[in-house]
């Protein structure tokens, strides 16, 4: 019996030995790297998302790929994509980078950030609701102040899981508005907006008092003729919606397109009704046969968020990327459409 003990003791020393083999040949930056070009499904471009070269992320992998005994990503066409195994190292690896960023990154500001110098790829999911001018003041102001940046902005929409997206680290930073958004995340207010309707100058309603009996009446509304964007999840309803079916109202919608820009040239031609913020709607009222109207249904206000991982909520990167998104948004009362300059245009005609 004694020599059957011995014989565990040393199977359970040598498995521990083993283990402890295999641990001394990890470090957080192998698991970075890990994460990264599982995410990016790219050894090139997870080299310059972590300010690397090729070779260098190459042997990484493939120090991770003798590690765990699994390609990790394989090649599918013209890309790469993850394995399952990969997959499956995914979450495990954003809690322990999380949790290193608990322990050492609280003393990170966003003084300790270059912009100037710095190579990296913003990678912001964001609808154009709240004013046709953010995306591309805050692209311009991303470069003029970061000139080695890159940015993609990703088009929030029902096919976009923006929550698993964050907690992947495949997205940066999400913009919209919701009624309540998630309290999985870290969230910034932006700005608080009226909910007004944007109709065509020859619409019926365009010409009716704003109070009174000839009021524009909630029936009139339900009944018009509504256009929308999807709702932002499958299954949900929206924003507007949402609210009028708290209160057993429905409206009429009849034309939906993801393209928010494209709705207010839309009503401009036709009796469509659309529903959003005021400041939206400004922007189109100096070009367009259009007129803003006031809601016969009372709405909240319309409250516009950024929202972020506590996978990035300390580091100085995302931290200056947000107070960007921030500032550009008190900025925008101050940004007047381009105007073009005919003068300049002219080509003199020969004689």
């Amino acid at each position: 019996m004694q020599a059957v003990y011995h014989v565990l003791d040393n199977n359970y020393q040598i498995a521990n030995m083993s283990k402890d083999a295999v641990f001394e040949k990890i470090d957080l930056s192998l698991i970075r790297v890990l994460h990264t070009v599982i995410t990016e499904c790219s050894v090139s471009r997870a080299a310059i998302r972590l300010q690397s070269s090729q070779p260098a992320v190459s042997a990484q992998l493939k120090r991770l790929r003798e590690l765990t005994g699994d390609p990790l990503l394989v090649r599918c066409g013209q890309s790469m994509a993850p394995t399952d195994v990969a997959l499956s190292l995914l979450e495990p690896a954003s809690i322990i980078l999380h949790q290193a960023q608990s322990m050492f990154g609280h003393k990170s500001t966003v003084r300790d950030f270059d912009p100037a110098s710095t190579v990296l790829t913003y990678r912001i999911a964001a609808t154009d609701y709240l004013d046709p001018y953010f995306l591309p003041e805050l692209t311009l102001r991303l470069r003029r102040l970061a000139p080695h940046i890159r940015v993609e902005v990703i088009q929030l929409t029902s096919d976009l899981d923006y929550r698993r997206s964050l907690a992947r680290g495949e997205v940066d930073l999400v913009i919209g508005n919701w009624l309540e958004p998630s309290d999985e995340l870290h969230l910034g207010r932006l700005m608080t907006d009226d909910v007004v309707c944007l109709v065509s100058e020859d619409h019926p309603a365009a010409r009716l008092p704003r109070e009174g009996k000839r009021a524009w009446s909630v029936e009139q509304y339900l009944a018009a003729e509504h256009v929308s964007p999807p709702p932002l999840h499958p299954g949900a309803l929206g924003i507007i919606d949402e609210h009028l079916a708290m209160q057993g109202l429905r409206r009429n919608i009849v034309v939906r397109n993801p393209h928010f820009a494209q709705l207010p040239y839309m009503v401009a031609g036709s009796l469509l009704v659309l529903t959003t913020g005021r400041r939206f709607c400004e922007r189109y009222v100096q070009h367009l046969k259009v007129k803003i109207i006031r809601c016969p249904v009372s709405f909240p206000s319309m409250n516009y968020y950024q929202l972020w991982h506590d996978l990035t909520h300390h580091s100085a990167a995302s931290r200056w990327l947000r107070e960007q998104v921030r500032d550009v948004v008190k900025s925008l009362h101050q940004v007047r459409p381009p105007q073009r300059n005919d003068d300049l245009a002219v080509v003199p005609t020969k004689p």
